[in-house]
């Protein structure tokens, strides 16, 4: 009987038992803190948003990020009930206001929008303050448009032909706004440039409807921009459209011939999405797609939409990303072969 109550209390063998049950315990615990995280993070999600969320345009007052973000902010604080107000912070091709929102807290409660340029300004600059795959969470790609190029009426050119032969004639002596190297309009006049082996001037501005004044002021004669600043200018005649970035003609300007009847192959499209900071919470991250779905389907938003020239889609988080990817590789072949060099743009 000793010598089996000693058996029992042998000190190794004591010694591997405590260690099981510590490390039994130390399971245990995790399980149970894990389970607390993942209940707390979903508690968090249910009850989000609870409070006001800062909504970041990163192109000027008046321009398509601008408005579509005016546009989604109002809906979401009413179907919310939390303010989502609209910041606006135009600079470097949408850099400036691209960093705030990836510098932000991973809460949800930082929204971003964005167009070409987020895709693009890794191939524009060098050393960007942010990832831009990395530092983002592509929440929701939901509407895509092609650009018009318009005029100032100062232009003689009353077509497109007209105005090659302009340009021919007169080399580098008309300028185009943009809204910046990297923006849509940018990317439509260099292959615009490329394609008709025409020399033009550039000027930047901070955004779309900076870019749009300026040509409707005749302080420059060219602009490729959204329809959206530039339909009632158009309207007035204040400014004359003269194609769309598009290889066919679209319903909103049946009127305005597609710049790839003339130049075959010719086409760019603006693309609109809603981002995040990185590392956001991806049931918030479901949440938000879910909500400018929901939005974006409503038949009078979407008819409004329709008329300004965008065409509503849904792209969820994964086939964003997948659609920034392909941008990313499909311009950087384009920019190699137009020979434009990062940090050395014009």
């Amino acid at each position: 009987m000793v010598a089996n109550t000693k058996a029992r209390l042998n000190p190794a063998r004591v010694s591997s038992l405590t260690r099981l049950l510590l490390l039994l315990g130390f399971a245990v615990l995790g399980w149970v803190n894990s389970a607390y995280s993942a209940d707390a993070a979903h508690q968090n999600t249910v009850s989000y948003p609870t409070r006001p969320m800062r909504f970041i345009a990163p192109t000027s007052a008046g321009g398509a990020n601008d408005v579509l973000a005016r546009l989604l902010a109002v809906r979401m604080t009413l179907n919310w009930g939390q303010q989502v107000v609209v910041d606006v912070r135009p600079g470097a091709g949408g850099i400036v206001g691209s960093e705030l929102a990836a510098r932000a807290a991973p809460d949800g409660y930082t929204l971003l929008i964005v167009a070409n340029g987020y895709a693009l300004n890794p191939f524009l600059y060098t050393k960007l303050p942010y990832d831009t795959l990395k530092d983002f969470e592509r929440v929701s790609l939901f509407a895509v448009a092609p650009l018009v190029l318009v005029v100032h009426p100062s232009v003689p050119a009353q077509s497109l032909q007209e105005l090659v032969a302009l340009l021919k004639a007169k080399p580098g002596q008309l300028n185009y706004a943009s809204s910046g190297a990297g923006s849509g309009g940018w990317l439509s006049a260099q292959l615009f440039r490329r394609m008709t082996g025409l020399d033009m001037a550039h000027v930047p501005y901070k955004g779309a409807g900076q870019a749009t004044t300026a040509v409707v002021s005749g302080e420059v004669q060219l602009l490729f921009t959204s329809s959206l600043p530039a339909a009632p200018h158009v309207k007035a005649g204040r400014i004359r459209a003269l194609g769309v970035t598009s290889g066919k003609r679209v319903s909103t300007m049946e009127n305005v011939p597609a710049i790839g009847e003339v130049l075959p192959g010719y086409e760019v499209l603006n693309f609109f999405g809603l981002l995040v900071t990185g590392r956001t919470p991806k049931p918030i991250v479901a949440r938000l797609h879910q909500e400018v779905a929901r939005i974006t389907a409503l038949p009078e938003l979407k008819s409004q939409l329709g008329a300004l020239g965008f065409e509503v889609v849904d792209y969820g988080p994964e086939q964003f990303t997948a659609y920034v990817k392909s941008e990313m590789s499909k311009w950087s072949k384009v920019f190699a072969e137009i020979g434009i060099k990062p940090d050395a743009l014009q």
